[in-house]
Formats: C-alpha cells, structure tokens, sequence
C-alpha cells in the first residue's frame, strides 16, 4: 500500500476511535491513581448502575437513529418508577400510598402498569413527530415537562403530602438487587435483565422488518417512503417498544434505589443520549448498533463512578461529562463530513 494511503487509513482509523482512545485512557490513569479501582466488586456496582440507563439508552437509540432525539426519558423513568413502587410499598408500612392494598400485589401487575405509562408518555412523542411533524427535540421536551408535572402531582397527592415512596416490599427489592454466585464473583440480576432487553432489542433491530425500515427511514426518509415503507407507522412501533424499555428501566431503577422522588429520573435522559452517541448511533441517522449502546453506556458509567471513587469535585464532574458528549457529538459530525 502506498505511504500516503497508509496515512489516510490511519487518520480515519484515529477519527473513527479517538473518544474511545481516550476514555481509555482516562479509566487507565483512574487505576492508575487508585489500584483498588480495578476490583470486580467496583465493576459489579458499575455495571448494575449501568443496567437501567442502559435498557433506557436502548429506547433512546431508536429516536437518534431517525435523526431525533428524547429528552423525556428521564421523566418517564420517574413516572413509571413511581406507579411500580406505590404498588409495591410493604403492607406493613402504615404510611403507605395504597392503604386498601393488604396483600402484596404480583410484581408482574406494577410492571405493566409501569410499561403502559411509558407507552402513553412515549405515543405523545410519536404523535407529535410522525402526525405533526414537529421537531422530536420540542416535542419530547413539551412531553418531559407533562411527565415531571405528572410525577409531582402523583407524588403529592399522597397523605401527608408529598414524601419519598420507600419501604418497598422485601420480594421486590431481592429480585432487582439479587445476584448470582459464580464463586468467583457474584454477578447482579440487574446485568441479566439488560442483557436479555439488549438480546431482545438485537433481534428487533436486526432481524424484523420494523427494525430494517428504521434504519431505511433515518438514511433517507424520502427514500423510505418511495419504496413503500408505510413511515408513521415505523415511528410509531419504535416510540411504542422505546415505552416498553423506559417502563421496564423504571420498574429496576425503582427496586434498585430503593425509594423514589420527584428527582428520580434527573438527567438520565442526558446520561442515555450520551451513552448512544458514545457508542456510535449518529444523529446524522441511520447508524447505530445494539452492541455499541452498551459499550457507549458502560463507558460512561465507568468515567462517573471513577470521578466519584477519587473523590472529584461533584461540579467539575459535571463539567468533564459535558466536554466528553461534546467530543462524541464532534467527532460524529467529523466522520460524516468526511463521508460527504
């Protein structure tokens, strides 16, 4: 191969995997710093943190792949989190939210009710994006702030006023937090449920026609539509198994924290954006793989638990978090101006 090729071979190789490079080396100078960091039980706790975000983050993939985005995921989590965990109060808590409710309820029943919220919440987004055609930044940030207000009022509405909805069922609890002895290390439920989401979300992406026409709509939607691809009703499946995974994600965060306010949900929209575009889905459309969601999310999860393990400044975590999306979102457009 001629010189000046290798050059150019090698130049986009270092584009397509420099935010890789260097998060890499940012966890490498973590351990670094603190040995201690590399143990299986920190990776055990990153990878459970990560569990939720993730199966969020595999929702919020869909949106990026059309071009679009959700900022109301975040909230929805909350939604959904509290329906599960006001059904899923112990019986024995006298404060509880359901009094009536003096045997506890299936767990399969809040996470349904959980699931359908999410629906309801995320058929708005695809309402407004495939019937109004408006932009999916405005109308999931409409729908984030009916979701927050949703959650307040809910939350409120208890006796007593407003207060945490903790002291959850025993049985719930154990089957979130719950893990499996390998001998060698204990592996979360958590880890098991996202893998199986992401197993699942793979097969839609990869082997339906659902998951073909929405790759086919986010590269040219025109195109899309004048080969026959019926494009309201793709957006509406994606926004619909999206709802699905945000009710599926708040039904764990819920169990996993134990307690849920209306600060449930913060950011976390903005953590699964970052997450997707960390792992290589485009908001030039039509990218994405399942794969790297879960690389994308774990990474992050990784940079914020090695900020908080040495210590760093809660503000100035906020700040490194901002410039690594920067750079992905830069690094992004780069690759597809040199596609161009």
């Amino acid at each position: 191969m001629p010189e000046y090729l290798k050059k150019i071979v090698w130049k986009e190789w270092l584009l397509n995997y420099s935010l890789y490079i260097i998060l890499g080396l940012m966890i490498a100078g973590v351990i670094v710093a603190e040995p201690s960091f590399a143990r299986w039980a920190n990776l055990s706790r990153i990878l459970a943190q990560a569990s939720t975000r993730g199966i969020l983050a595999l929702g919020v993939a869909g949106m990026i792949v059309y071009t679009g985005t959700d900022l109301s995921a975040g909230r929805i989590l909350g939604c959904c989190a509290a329906v599960s965990a006001s059904l899923l109060q112990s019986v024995t808590y006298s404060a509880r939210m359901y009094p009536g409710i003096a045997e506890p309820l299936p767990m399969v029943v809040p996470l349904v009710l959980s699931i359908l919220v999410g629906m309801f919440f995320c058929s708005i987004n695809a309402f407004g994006f495939a019937i109004l055609k408006m932009h999916p930044f405005i109308i999931s940030l409409g729908t984030q702030l009916i979701a927050y207000g949703c959650l307040c009022l809910y939350i409120d509405s208890q006796t007593g006023g407003a207060q945490p909805l903790a002291s959850l069922d025993s049985r719930y609890i154990a089957a979130v937090n719950g893990h499996i002895d390998l001998g060698f290390m204990n592996l979360p439920y958590l880890v098991i449920y996202l893998a199986i989401c992401a197993a699942a979300m793979w097969v839609v992406w990869n082997k339906t026609v659902m998951g073909k026409n929405m790759f086919a709509i986010g590269g040219n939607p025109e195109a899309a539509a004048v080969s026959g691809v019926n494009v309201v009703q793709n957006i509406f499946g994606v926004y619909l198994t999206a709802g699905v995974l945000y009710g599926i994600a708040a039904f764990l965060e819920a169990g996993r924290v134990q307690s849920v306010t209306t600060s449930t949900g913060l950011n976390y929209d903005l953590d699964a954006i970052s997450g997707c575009v960390i792992g290589g889905v485009s908001f030039t459309g039509g990218v994405g793989t399942i794969p790297g969601v879960l690389i994308g999310v774990i990474i992050l999860q990784v940079i914020n638990y090695s900020l908080y393990y040495l210590e760093v400044n809660a503000y100035l975590q906020y700040i490194i978090k901002g410039l690594i999306i920067i750079m992905a979102v830069a690094i992004d457009v780069r690759k597809y101006i040199n596609k161009k």
